[in-house]
């Protein structure tokens, strides 16, 4: 009788550049405690210049390892049935110049953005109604609200993005945190599609 192991293949994950990739850095796996040690231990890629950035590696490869090794195992894929697995090379250290260049583009360029939107919807005037409202009189400046305005603008993004620097206030993601999420995963969907599209061609042949 076949014995049962269940492997649960990650979505995406991040290596080392020229490592060797076992099923373990992309898969978990689900059976006898006399297998486990080698299942994990099993390779399943090495990882070479070739590759690039980014290789994707089908479960039903997998499968087909763990087979020609373990002949008596019964494999059950669950889950994805591919893993995308990105390559990070040594990356060198940005240079302090580089560093302050963008932080003052970010600068300019929010800024910018924030005194176009208020000028779009009038701040200043609604500014001075609302002093004229509360204290009858009229003022080309009205310090007192615009003040306390500008600190709770910058108040309000840093909550809003949820950090300081490299501080978290809480244990939820920022809205930057879900959409940059949301693009990994929609990459790493449309990079498996296209690769298994390429292997198609390839049988096809």
């Amino acid at each position: 009788m076949a014995t049962p192991v269940y492997i649960r293949l990650k979505q995406a994950v991040k290596v080392d550049s020229l490592s060797e990739v076992r099923l373990g850095h992309i898969a978990r796996v689900a059976g006898p405690k006399r297998y486990s040690h080698s299942l994990h231990d099993l390779l399943v890629h090495h990882i070479t210049p070739k590759d690039q950035n980014i290789v994707v590696i089908d479960g039903i490869s997998i499968i087909d390892k763990v087979i020609r090794k373990f002949p008596t195992l019964d494999v059950e894929l669950l889950g994805p049935s591919e893993c995308v697995v990105h390559i990070e090379k040594a990356k060198k250290k940005p240079s302090i110049v580089m560093i302050i260049g963008i932080w003052i583009l970010l600068f300019i360029g929010a800024a910018m953005a924030i005194m176009n939107f208020h000028y779009d919807v009038s701040m200043l005037e609604v500014q001075q109604k609302l002093h004229f409202m509360l204290t009858g009189e009229e003022a080309e400046h009205p310090l007192w609200i615009q003040v306390p305005y500008s600190i709770g603008l910058g108040i309000g993004m840093i909550l809003f993005f949820n950090h300081w620097f490299k501080k978290r206030f809480n244990e939820e993601p920022s809205p930057l945190e879900v959409e940059v999420f949301k693009y990994q995963e929609d990459l790493d969907h449309y990079v498996a599609i296209h690769e298994n599209k390429e292997g198609n061609k390839h049988v096809d042949r």
